[in-house]
């Protein structure tokens, strides 16, 4: 079981790859060991980092729906880099988490977003992470 402060420092690093990785439109795996190499963590930061990235690569399409569905009048590609990615990170975890909370992955965004974000940043990763969190419950009651 990893620590709440090696998940936390692993969903900034996937955060980190994820940004990194939309200014340069390369093929993830192709400079995942180049993040590494830059970036060294240790093995639990990496491992669960690196289970967050794929994740989110492989998941993109769903991902970027929720948060199509779930913000109004906006694209992805109008919400922020960070926030999306943020976003990203934290409804992987609450879809495909199983020992992952929603409100811990929700309230752990907020936090990242505190940290790297805008001033509205964590009060917009709160209202769209909460309307997911519904959204995730609605469908698990029909």
């Amino acid at each position: 079981m990893l620590s709440p402060q090696v998940r936390r420092n692993a969903r900034e690093r996937a955060i980190q790859f994820l940004f990194g990785l939309e200014f340069t439109r390369y093929e993830w795996d192709s400079v995942v060991d180049a993040f590494w190499e830059e970036s060294p963590s240790r093995p639990g930061v990496r491992q669960y980092a690196m289970t967050l990235i794929r994740g989110v690569v492989h998941n993109l399409a769903g991902l970027d729906a929720d948060i199509e569905a779930t913000v109004k009048n906006w694209t992805p590609t109008r919400v922020g880099q960070l926030e999306r990615n943020i976003l990203r990170v934290a409804i992987f975890e609450m879809r495909h988490g199983a020992d992952v909370p929603a409100k811990v992955a929700i309230n752990e965004a907020i936090e990242i977003a505190k940290r790297y974000g805008s001033d509205d940043a964590p009060r917009f990763i709160n209202g769209v992470l909460d309307r997911v969190r519904e959204e995730m419950s609605r469908q698990t009651v029909t």
